[in-house]
């Protein structure tokens, strides 16, 4: 089957989160961006009850019966179609049998949000074969409890919101208990965005994702006793630190970061609306080290790839970007330095920790694209 005998082709972002780590599952603002690196999907109608699926570099083939969706869970990289549409159909949305080619450019494992990609396009896909039309939000809010009930990942809205929403040359403040989001220009000046791979193999299922969201569940549910609050990123920092003798240590540690970095977004908005790349950078900085000492969410490589980044002259700031446990950092560096800055670190990050980093070239980019062959 060629390419050319699709009718559509569909593609979602995956995403780099500026700032704002581990704090849209508590009730706060992000501030990520959609990729130019996508999951990109090739489909038509073909006129039968079944989702037949393949990939461009896989030799699985696997059909879907839509009738029994629910029955997917354990396929290995079908889960997240079969979620998406399953949850698509069940918030009202009519379903075809397509023909559909899977092409995914975003890294597996990277921190940038392939699965999201897969789930968002996977439901725009859908969109364009039965002629409805596209709703960002919608799909974001089917694509993330398929993330959460067909992947195990109990993730916040971020990574499919972006994915469905983004807007090129623009980063999403996004308030993740509303769902309110602003755009925010991003004029880099003579800096550019650099994310960079640590390489190192981490699974999100497996990892202590959902620990951290247990130990920031605990600390508000004991807040609350004491305060009227929705979330704990509505928590002010006077208010932590005033009953910090009522939580656990480690509890303290993850609210604080929390509520921290929630300041920090703030902040970092303001600094990219004034085009102040060295006090956004300084911001970067100061999220990886909460991150390493509050939240413990790096890890060895990921704080090597970032504190090398750190040392280089032309770099402004870094941090580690996604759930951590390995993946990305993003840096914000001059431009007529990149080169030099990439030698750098690679040098740096090889001689500590034996692994070499891979650098993406990317752009801030649309989330969804839908276009008809």
């Amino acid at each position: 089957m060629n390419n050319g005998s699709y009718e559509f082709k569909v593609s979602a972002a995956g995403r780099v989160n500026l700032i704002g780590e581990h704090v849209d599952y508590c009730g706060g603002k992000v501030l990520p961006c959609a990729l130019s690196l996508k999951n990109t999907v090739s489909v038509r109608p073909n006129g039968t009850n079944t989702l037949n699926i393949a990939w461009t570099d896989l030799s699985d083939r696997v059909s879907l019966d839509l009738d029994k969706l629910e029955s997917y869970r354990g396929e290995k990289h079908a889960r997240y179609i079969a979620g998406s549409a399953f949850f698509w159909r069940q918030a009202g949305h009519r379903l075809v049998g397509c023909d559909m080619l899977y092409d995914c450019t975003v890294p597996f494992g990277s921190g940038l949000s392939s699965s999201a990609a897969i789930e968002v396009s996977t439901i725009a896909a859908l969109t364009a074969a039965a002629g409805e039309k596209f709703e960002p939000v919608a799909a974001a809010l089917a694509a993330q409890r398929a993330e959460h009930e067909f992947a195990g990942v109990n993730c916040g809205i971020m990574d499919q919101y972006v994915s469905a929403a983004g807007k090129a040359n623009n980063a999403l403040l996004l308030d993740c208990s509303t769902l309110e989001c602003e755009y925010i220009p991003v004029r880099m000046g003579d800096c550019s965005l650099v994310i960079a791979n640590c390489n190192k193999p981490h699974s999100l299922v497996e990892s202590k994702y959902n620990e951290r969201r247990e130990e920031v569940e605990t600390a508000l549910r004991i807040l609350r006793r004491r305060l009227d609050v929705s979330s704990l990123a509505a928590v002010p920092a006077f208010r932590l630190e005033e009953y910090r003798s009522a939580l656990p240590p480690i509890v303290y540690r993850r609210a604080k970061h929390v509520v921290e970095e929630c300041a920090r977004v703030a902040k970092a908005a303001s600094a990219l609306r004034l085009g102040d790349m060295k006090g956004f950078g300084a911001l970067l900085n100061a999220s990886h080290r909460s991150l390493s000492e509050l939240y413990e969410v790096t890890g060895r490589e990921l704080d090597a790839l970032a504190h090398a980044a750190q040392r280089h002259p032309s770099c402004y700031g870094s941090r580690m970007t996604g759930a951590g446990f390995g993946g990305c950092t993003v840096s914000v560096v001059r431009t007529g330095g990149l080169d030099n800055f990439m030698t750098y670190v690679t040098e740096e990050y090889q001689r500590e920790t034996g692994y070499e980093p891979t650098f993406y070239t990317t752009h801030i980019s649309d989330g969804v694209e839908i276009m008809r062959l």
